[in-house]
């Protein structure tokens, strides 16, 4: 599978966008637990070319995350495509376009998945951003804005015709936002569709070795992009790997290694950012982590590990849980 001139091998696994998380220290993380390509957290097209500060630190990538793509959202052509050129001069090997956002601060604006209620819109922008950048442009969406209006299977002509040279479908309408169960059924419908030929990348609901697998095998995409399953779980992308090349699933490694994984992201986020933006950052990491999980009689210990401001407050609880754990 290749997107422009990238060659990717059997079974990519790519990080999904997220806002607060896919931050640069998760995303060398996923990288060097396999993760075949990283995107940037999704970046607003308005605040980057009005040059807000906190949206320019989002540009940062680094050589040892490639490839790696920054990801825009907006509402209209022209600002869009300028935002993609000023996004590319930081360098990512792809520019990526956001129209599956479901937040209402975005999708309630008319950017992200509102887009999906303003087709020609969409597909102008998609034009724009092609004709603005001479790297490879490509797209994240949904199915469509409800249960009523799945419109993927024609929309995804229309996107490759524009001049994307890839599709992720997350398996979800705008109206789902997170709930219920990813859709997968309309993903390969489109993956099947004879005159589909860029890459197709489904998303949606896969957190484990086992579903990865079922969802190259039962829907023929070209890359399974894992989202919230990674979330204070970096490693995930070693597990999937090792299930998809040898059909075992990996063996589990002591819990301090993997609380040092984590140790290591806040670390980062700290020389990236400062010491109390750093931390805060990472609280994202730290409550969704599964690493934590069936701990008995966590809650307080939770509760004060999110509330920790500075980094030898947040690493001695960290130790306090590693020395309960490891006596258990």
């Amino acid at each position: 599978m290749k997107i422009g001139n990238i060659e990717f091998g059997k079974y990519p696994l790519f990080l999904a966008p997220m806002e607060d998380v896919t931050d640069p220290a998760f995303r060398l993380a996923c990288k060097n637990f396999g993760a075949d390509m990283v995107y940037s957290e999704f970046i607003s097209a308005d605040a980057l070319i009005r040059s807000v500060e906190r949206t320019e630190k989002k540009l940062t990538i680094s050589e040892a995350e490639r490839p790696v793509a920054i990801q825009l959202y907006g509402r209209e052509p022209e600002p869009i495509a300028e935002a993609a050129q000023k996004a590319a001069e930081a360098g990512p090997d792809i520019i990526d376009l956001n129209f599956g956002c479901p937040v209402k601060k975005v999708a309630g604006k008319g950017g992200g998945a509102g887009l999906l209620k303003d087709i020609p819109k969409l597909l102008e922008i998609i034009k724009a951003v092609v004709k603005a950048v001479n790297i490879p442009v490509t797209v994240k969406t949904r199915l469509g804005w409800d249960d009523s209006n799945k419109i993927i299977t024609t929309l995804a002509e229309h996107i490759q015709d524009c001049g994307a040279q890839a599709l992720a479908i997350h398996g979800r309408t705008r109206a789902q936002m997170y709930t219920g169960e990813a859709d997968w059924t309309l993903i390969g419908e489109v993956k099947s569709n004879p005159r589909i030929h860029i890459p197709i990348i489904g998303n949606g609901d896969v957190t484990t070795a086992t579903r990865a697998k079922e969802c190259f095998e039962q829907y023929n995409v070209d890359a399974v992009m894992i989202g919230r399953g990674s979330i204070g779980r970096p490693w995930i992308f070693e597990e999937m790997k090792h299930y998809l090349e040898t059909g075992e699933e990996l063996n589990k490694k002591p819990f301090e290694y993997y609380l040092n994984i984590l140790k290591q992201c806040i670390e980062k986020n700290i020389e990236w950012l400062d010491e109390r933006r750093g931390i805060t950052h990472s609280r994202r990491h730290l409550a969704a982590s599964p690493l934590f999980k069936g701990i008995d009689n966590f809650k307080q210990t939770r509760i004060a590990m999110l509330r920790a401001e500075t980094k030898d407050e947040l690493f001695e609880i960290l130790d306090g849980i590693k020395d309960k754990y490891e006596m258990i």
